[in-house]
């Protein structure tokens, strides 16, 4: 008999149903979620009545704290407002029971909560943490990363992602409106694809220059007396120490669109392309040119829950879950620090257009921006 992951989900809005719902279509895995925490009553009451109709009774709390002292759970899922990870994180790794941890993106809002989330983890080789960037898991992208892997298009010279794509969705009490919530848009929306760049470069991003604005989206919206401040466009352009480049172009008034990403890698042999939601990758190579272009519609038949990210947070959790019952033989697939510098992309990236300017990813490692945008 395998012994049952006993999880918790702290934060039950969009996001951590959808981590619930995927948890459920675990079952058959030896998982069951046993605790929540949400200090928001109907998002409470939401997830109550999901976790009735899955036959999971479930203790409810207002807290996090709450749910940690209970010692009910093995697992948590952090799936709360971009703002609170920071402190929450801190919570769960100084408490004495360990919890191992699985934390949506971006992991925290700024560089330096990052950094001191990293320095505390360190000192709990009891715990696994793992940042919910899970893009790389998509079908599509994940077939385009191992066509990477296995060295069909060579060197890899440029990445260029677009996402283009509806306004953000309404949160509770419309937390994601305002850039100090969310860490800014491109940390908010795009550490993603800052963290699919790395992967299929292989190198470390050192430059940022980026062009964006606030044109369409929630400009007439008015919450306690304060309009909106995130961005609705943007073109960032990242350079990475081995000399490769990445190109983030963002629209989210784009509804009009067949695909809501479009991400294309080149190297010094060949190109290919994932195409979401269509589930399409293509690949081939210079010297076979386009007549020798392949095309295939990528599948994962271990999926049993597409949900709102096409099958990728079930593959994430199944890939966690395996990391979990290795106990300490299996790091997570992602790591805090790949959480931490997905942020400082972003945060570079946020920076550029502010400043007008290129910021480089040392600048925003030692903070030496940060002091300077206070005063």
């Amino acid at each position: 008999m395998v012994a049952i992951v006993k999880y918790g989900i702290i934060g039950v809005g969009m996001m951590g149903r959808e981590h619930l719902i995927n948890l459920y279509h675990l079952k058959s895995e030896g998982v069951s979620v046993v605790a929540i925490a949400d200090p928001h009553l109907p998002s409470q009451k939401y997830a109550q009545k999901l976790a009735d109709s899955f036959d999971w009774p479930l203790q409810v709390y207002a807290g996090h704290k709450q749910l940690l002292e209970s010692g009910l759970c093995d697992v948590v899922v952090v799936s709360t407002p971009n703002m609170t990870h920071y402190e929450i994180l801190m919570d769960i790794i100084n408490h004495p029971k360990p919890h191992h941890v699985l934390v949506e993106k971006p992991l925290c809002t700024n560089v330096s909560d990052c950094k001191k989330v990293i320095t505390a983890a360190k000192t709990r080789s009891d715990m696994l943490v793992q940042v919910g960037l899970e893009y790389r898991y998509m079908p599509p992208v994940a077939k385009l990363i191992d066509i990477v892997k296995e060295g069909a298009l060579g060197q890899v010279k440029m990445v260029s992602i677009r996402e283009h794509r509806f306004p953000f969705l309404v949160k509770v009490d419309n937390w994601n409106r305002f850039n100090c919530n969310t860490g800014g848009t491109l940390v908010e929306k795009c550490c993603h694809f800052f963290d699919l760049m790395r992967l299929f470069i292989g190198a470390n991003p050192v430059r940022v220059m980026a062009s964006g604005a606030m044109d369409l989206n929630h400009k007439e919206e008015v919450y306690d007396g304060r309009v909106p401040d995130i961005i609705d466009n943007a073109y960032v352009i990242v350079e990475f120490d081995n000399g490769c480049r990445g190109l983030l172009d963002l629209c989210m008034f784009a509804e009009g669109s067949k695909n809501e990403q479009e991400i294309s890698v080149v190297g010094d042999t060949g190109k290919g392309e994932a195409l979401v939601p269509e589930s399409i990758v293509r690949w081939g190579t210079r010297a076979e040119g386009r007549n020798g272009v392949q095309t295939l519609l990528a599948e994962d038949k271990r999926i049993k829950y597409d949900g709102l990210h096409h099958g990728s947070s079930y593959l994430e959790h199944l890939q966690f879950l395996s990391a979990v019952r290795a106990r300490g033989e299996q790091a997570p697939a992602v790591g805090l620090h790949d959480g931490l510098v997905s942020v400082a992309i972003g945060v570079a990236a946020q920076l550029s257009i502010q400043k007008g300017r290129s910021v480089t990813i040392e600048e925003v490692m030692h903070e030496q921006l940060l002091q300077s945008t206070k005063s």
